[in-house]
């Protein structure tokens, strides 16, 4: 199915605690997770909750990598967006899977954008005021 992204939700249960609630841990396996599937990030920001827990992003050119951990609970929520073709979000979910030495894990994929019903690749749209920068630039430059 073509699709503008690919949304994976993945739970991890049985995860070590101590990782989960080490900010320089989760910040670290997260941007590793980001460059092993070979993304090209954009911009990182991470919060430590008290008494624990820590929320964070990994963006990306192709999307992010979000997370939520509850230390407490051995349990870390995880998505990971990509759009296009060339980053493959599982090998993210894979090294995140093995580095927060989860035990339980799931995955949900969920196709994002799906824009055609005829199942085919869909065209890069040019906006509106795009075409008309084109059209000046030309215009300008002969």
């Amino acid at each position: 199915m073509n699709a503008l992204g690919t949304h994976l939700l993945v739970e991890l249960r049985e995860c070590n605690p101590e990782i989960l609630k080490s900010l320089e841990k989760v910040r670290s396996i997260m941007v590793s997770a980001a460059k092993d599937a070979k993304a090209t990030i954009v911009d990182v920001s991470f919060h430590e909750f008290n008494p624990f827990g820590i929320s964070g992003v990994v963006v990306i050119a192709e999307s992010h990598l979000t997370i939520h951990t509850w230390p407490e609970y051995d349990y870390a929520a995880v998505d990971i967006f990509t759009c296009g073709d060339i980053i493959k979000p599982e090998v993210a979910a894979s090294y995140l899977i093995k580095e927060f030495g989860c035990k339980n894990p799931s995955i949900v994929e969920i196709k994002r954008g799906i824009l055609s019903h005829e199942n085919v690749k869909l065209p890069h749209k040019v906006s509106s005021s795009a075409a008309m920068n084109h059209e000046l630039l030309q215009t300008v430059t002969g």
